[in-house]
């Protein structure tokens, strides 16, 4: 069979058969959380160039993996290597397809979905007075929080420490898919939810 022949397959079936990192399939990702699901895109791109800063919130059409690229370069060491980053995020990858035999975006998938934090405070002034209320979080910002603390949990263990950074984000990937309070990120997340709770 020809390249034509199989591209014209691909077609028909409605796949393009681009793989993210020349590697891993996008489709059939599984969603558990209904919520979630619309503001996590799943693309083989890895590298927008930031087409999606011209609205406010288009930042959703973007590839979760560069999401979280983006995330993890957010620190004073690591500003602007977005090269370094992406060969970070492709090795963890490997590293997690390793560890549980799984397509590493699946694995991403359940980590945000088990991190993303369903309540958190806000303060609020009656007369002088500050007052914590418990409030919902929007699905976008309980995607946004998710990332923040897996990128936030690979630093802490990283950082001046023997750990490889791609050993650190396929660990916090693994624990938070698997829902490993032990985790950074799903700790952070039961932490926001208690205080939340105690606030109603």
């Amino acid at each position: 069979m020809s390249a034509e022949s199989d591209s014209e397959a691909d077609d028909a079936e409605g796949t393009t058969g681009a793989k993210l990192f020349g590697r891993w399939a996008t489709d059939e990702i599984e969603y558990l959380d209904p919520s979630t699901e619309r503001y996590i895109t799943i693309t083989p791109i890895a590298h927008t160039m930031g087409r999606h800063a011209t609205k406010q919130f288009q930042k959703s059409e973007i590839s979760i993996v560069e999401r979280l690229i983006n995330r993890l370069m957010q620190t004073d060491e690591n500003t602007g290597k977005k090269q370094q980053t992406t060969r970070m995020v492709r090795e963890a990858f490997e590293i997690v397809h390793n560890q549980t035999d799984e397509n590493p975006i699946q694995i991403l998938v359940g980590a945000i979905e088990n991190s993303a934090p369903r309540e958190e405070t806000v303060r609020l002034k009656y007369g002088g007075i500050s007052v914590p209320k418990a409030v919902d979080i929007s699905p976008q910002r309980r995607v946004d929080q998710a990332l923040k603390f897996l990128a936030e949990g690979v630093y802490n263990d990283s950082f001046k420490t023997p750990t490889d950074a791609e050993e650190a984000l396929a660990q916090q990937l693994v624990g938070a898919a698997d829902n490993d309070v032990g985790t950074y990120a799903v700790n952070q997340k039961e932490e926001k939810e208690r205080v939340a709770a105690a606030a109603r």
